[in-house]
């Protein structure tokens, strides 16, 4: 299961509107920023499985070559 990662979307159109960008730019920016880190974004729970993933298949990699040998 994924883990959530919270962007709140609407102070971050203000702080972009606070710093001059006009209300257009600012939505679009965030859309943006949005689906990246939708779409992307490895949370550190992510990483953790595919290290525990990968940990598994060198071990078995090992029992194999040890076999093989």
């Amino acid at each position: 299961m994924r883990e959530a990662v919270i962007f709140d979307t609407h102070a971050y159109v203000k702080k972009l509107k606070a710093v001059g960008f006009t209300e257009e730019q600012s939505e679009v920016q965030t859309e943006a920023l949005s689906e990246l880190i939708e779409e992307g974004l490895a949370t550190k729970r992510d990483l953790r499985e595919l290290d525990v993933a990968l940990q598994t298949n060198i071990k078995e990699l090992e029992v194999a070559l040890r076999t093989d040998i």
